[in-house]
């Protein structure tokens, strides 16, 4: 059965050896995201994994199996080997990476670390991260991940109780103090305070939003827009709506808030990649920018998927049929999925490639752009709120380099 015969792009559409005959060659992968555990102690209201249309976890192992474990770091060794990367990336998530303990996820790490090192001819920094929701962070867990040179990322969506009320367990109850108190522990070790992700709720002042979490004294802040697309449109912006930009206004209170008051030590990911961007500097995120996109995930069970976050699409949206087993991570190049995101402009839309800020926007989050019928070769959900966002940062930073903006009208 073809899982993906709601998406005939890139999917039926997109002529991958074509490319390849053009001399259009894929971006290496330098970003492993891995899958720790498919389970999670906490059940958000709009987590993409357990609540979107994609049920998949639930035939997957709960934790990651010891033959996928060994043979995923030899997957990543061999793929540094063969295209001499220098730098690459490895990223821990779940589910709740750290629901089996502090001592499987360095188990993983550590496999990563000596299979690059057996593999690589060249000296390749292995940089690792756990994304976690912080409430397994004892001092002993976070000691560990300090001696093991693990940075990691606390997903939370304001410094205050009332922010973060979809942020629940299983029996409904809300996580926030356990998660307070990891995030505190966190703090006390600088050195692999990797910082904060917040899912953007409307119904939340941003300014209040932001003010609250500087109170943690982050090192990188992350305002993320809710997972959605035309099927599934995210709140307070339906199909109709399309021309309303709520998200960019409430993203713009925020910037302003940032800019104005001089915090700039504290990094917001989505405004340095914009700025950077305005002032003519590839993207290093896919929320933004036009840069091939250099990730891949493996599951506990050894699937090799695209980015999780297409499970809001339709079931087994990030599916690539590969496994660790059976597929190099060249093979996986090879999809039409993730050859899409790796075209740049040539990957969207005409009504993209026409836009005064398509350099800048990159036409938005991939996963933001589907439509049943035809795919991914569509606008974002979201287009309205980036161009306001990036034409409102646009005119705010244009004077620093003496000009009313750095776009055109």
């Amino acid at each position: 059965m073809d899982v993906h015969v709601s998406a005939p792009w890139p999917h039926r559409l997109l002529d991958v050896p074509a490319l390849r005959r053009e001399g259009i060659h894929p971006a290496p992968f330098e970003q492993f995201v891995l899958k720790l555990h498919s389970r999670c102690n906490l059940l958000c209201t709009y987590c993409y994994v357990f609540n979107a249309a994609d049920d998949s976890w639930r035939g997957r192992p709960p934790q990651v199996r010891q033959d996928v474990l060994e043979r995923s770091a030899a997957r990543i060794g061999e793929h540094v080997a063969t295209h001499k990367l220098r730098r690459i990336r490895v990223e821990l998530h779940g589910g709740e990476p750290l629901l089996g303990g502090v001592d499987a996820a360095l188990k993983q790490v550590s496999c990563v670390r000596e299979a690059v090192r057996a593999a690589a001819g060249t000296p390749c920094d292995v940089r690792v991260s756990v994304q976690t929701n912080g409430t397994l962070l004892t001092e002993d867990v976070v000691s560990v991940l300090a001696a093991a040179d693990v940075r990691v990322g606390v997903s939370l969506d304001g410094g205050r109780a009332d922010h973060n009320k979809r942020r629940v367990d299983h029996a409904g109850r809300p996580a926030w103090e356990a998660a307070t108190r990891g995030i505190a522990r966190l703090a006390r070790h600088p050195e692999i305070y990797a910082g904060l992700l917040c899912t953007i709720d409307l119904d939340m002042d941003p300014v209040d939003v932001y003010d609250s979490l500087m109170e943690f004294g982050p090192q990188a802040l992350d305002f993320l827009l809710p997972h959605a697309n035309w099927e599934y449109p995210p709140p307070g912006k339906g199909p109709s709506m399309a021309g309303s930009a709520p998200y960019g206004e409430w993203l713009s209170r925020i910037f302003d808030r940032w800019f104005d008051s001089g915090r700039y030590r504290t990094r917001i990911r989505l405004f340095a990649e914009i700025i950077g961007l305005l002032y003519g500097f590839p993207s290093r995120a896919e929320a933004v920018g036009l840069s091939a996109v250099v990730a891949v995930l493996v599951e506990t069970d050894g699937s090799i998927e695209q980015v999780d976050s297409l499970r809001t699409a339709y079931a087994h949206a990030s599916s690539t049929g590969m496994t660790i087993f059976e597929n190099s991570f060249d093979d996986v190049l090879e999809h039409p999925g993730v050859a899409a995101r790796q075209l740049g402009v040539d990957g969207l839309g005409e009504d993209c490639r026409r836009c005064p800020v398509v350099r800048v926007c990159g036409g938005g989050n991939y996963v933001h752009r589907y439509r049943k019928g035809s795919g991914f070769l569509n606008r974002s959900i979201y287009c309205s709120d980036l161009e306001l966002l990036i034409r409102h940062i646009a005119h705010k930073m244009g004077p620093v380099l003496g000009s009313d903006s750095l776009l055109p009208d």
